[in-house]
């Protein structure tokens, strides 16, 4: 896609019914005036900063200036999310994840609100997850593992990257959707600093996203028991779903999403959700994010992304209320 066929897509975008934003001083015919700061609210070179700067560099090939990728981390995602909230020049956007639905219960003294002051472009995509557990635990399939914690409560122990991170999340909605299984849960600094402890059994199990387990479980290093995603993954394919193996409600994943401060012109943000669609279905573009694990989505609406991050938050907070999950 050139620079031209993405300007002369402004006036043929739909238009729907985001609610009324006051303009901006420029014309939104030319949007943007300036290059766009993706604002990502994690470390970089990690898996959601990795994306974030495959995503500029496909924009860079389409807009008039280079987006600029800034990582603002601290307080979990609290202070780069707040950046973006806060930002009134209509080139400000938040390059996030899983993270942004669950931030009213797990930080109740936030600074913004995590729906009222954004507005949803659009949904890149989601990578599901995988369980694995120590090769050696005597487990065969999920309902083996079912099983051994059932008749041995509080004996075991899982890994995690993090109190309330995704990972976090889709152990507990497997132990309650497995009838309340009692398993420690045990917080890591990130994935990679829990995987030596499951290789040499301190933990018995963690879920991961799938671009990280991948390796240790071709290697034979883990055993993969599950994929957390509605059909089977590509490059595991002997293992089920949980779906498959007696969990029909089983499904988690991160997700990476695109929002901008809510006061952004309807116009700019049916704009940017277009470009991303075109960017993200390129078959180069496409290739590279699967290649991540992700499950990309091109024809995603500020609508649709809307309703999956209230979807994502309607179901995430109970699980947090329930397990009595609080931040780092």
């Amino acid at each position: 896609m050139h620079r031209r066929t993405f300007f002369g897509l402004a006036g043929s975008l739909p238009f729907g019914t985001l609610a009324a934003a006051p303009a901006w001083s420029q014309p939104v015919s030319n949007w943007p005036a300036q290059p766009l700061r993706i604002v990502v609210p994690y470390a970089p070179g990690g898996p959601t900063d990795i994306p974030a700067r495959l995503l500029a560099e496909e924009l860079a090939k389409v807009l008039p200036q280079r987006p600029v990728v800034e990582n603002r981390t601290g307080a979990g995602v609290v202070v780069g999310t707040d950046v973006v909230a806060k930002a009134r020049d209509g080139h400000t956007i938040l390059y996030t994840t899983i993270s942004h639905a669950v931030l009213r219960p797990l930080f109740p003294q936030l600074p913004f609100d995590p729906v009222a002051d954004f507005a949803p472009v659009a949904l890149v995509g989601q990578i599901p997850m995988v369980l694995m557990v120590n090769k050696d635990l005597p487990v065969k399939d999920l309902q083996d593992l079912i099983r051994l914690y059932r008749d041995a409560p509080g004996k075991y122990n899982y890994g995690s990257s993090g109190n309330g991170g995704a990972l976090h999340l889709a152990s507990e909605l497997f132990l309650r959707q497995s009838g309340g299984l009692k398993v420690m849960h045990v917080p890591y600094r990130g994935s990679a600093a829990a995987m030596p402890d499951l290789l040499n059994g301190t933990v018995s199990m963690m879920l991961d996203v799938a671009n990280n387990t991948l390796p240790y479980v071709q290697r034979g290093e883990v055993r993969a028991l599950a994929v957390s995603s509605e059909r089977r993954l590509p490059q595991l394919p002997d293992v089920p779903t949980f779906k498959e193996q007696g969990l029909p409600d089983y499904e988690a994943y991160t997700w990476h999403m695109v929002l901008m401060p809510k006061a952004t012109p309807e116009a700019v943000v049916r704009q940017l959700n277009g470009v991303i669609n075109r960017v993200v279905a390129e078959p180069a573009v496409q290739k590279r994010l699967e290649d991540l694990a992700m499950q990309v989505r091109t024809d995603s609406t500020p609508e649709s992304t809307a309703n999956w991050l209230q979807a994502e938050m309607a179901k995430w907070e109970p699980i947090i209320r329930d397990a009595g999950i609080k931040s780092d």
